[in-house]
């Protein structure tokens, strides 16, 4: 993946998309019924963020126009889905335990490090002045216990 900006798109303001600020918003056919779906995507992400109901116009055929507010509540709801998604990544992605040693506590922590070549973990102790007091390079699969986490904090947090 490349660090380079991708260049913002035109801003559009049209009856069934909008696109503005990195989001587009855009109506579809509603495949599961007669009705109409706003399908919302973000910027650089391949597939859509949400895709949610839309309502029919007056005449009850075509879709309602959107509108700055309707717009709004949809990137509103499509943030807060990829916040979501990436608070339960992170969170599998990482394990802590809390271990007290000799009066003090560390949080232990596995995290894991998802390279396509040279998938590892690294294993780290925090202790409760929030200073890293270790960090080691494990393998992708070490085993996480508590009896291990304890069995390192009392070795003294040497390479595992």
């Amino acid at each position: 993946m490349s660090n380079e900006q991708t260049p913002a798109e035109p801003e559009v303001m049209e009856p069934a998309f909008w696109r503005r600020n990195g989001w587009s918003a855009r109506v579809i056919k509603n495949e599961e019924d007669d009705g109409w779906a706003v399908e919302i995507r973000k910027q650089g992400i391949p597939e859509p963020v949400l895709i949610s109901p839309w309502v029919m116009g007056r005449d009850k055929k075509n879709p309602k126009p959107f509108d700055a507010t309707a717009f709004a509540t949809f990137v509103k709801t499509a943030s807060e889905v990829l916040d979501r998604s990436a608070r339960q990544r992170d969170q599998a992605m990482t394990k802590k335990l809390s271990i007290a040693w000799e009066g003090r506590w560390y949080e232990v922590r596995v995290e894991l490090v998802p390279d396509e070549y040279d998938p590892h973990a690294l294993l780290s102790a925090i202790d409760d002045a929030g200073e890293t007091v270790a960090k080691h390079r494990v393998p992708a699969n070490y085993k996480f216990t508590r009896d291990i986490a304890n069995a390192w904090v009392r070795g003294g947090f040497s390479e595992p």
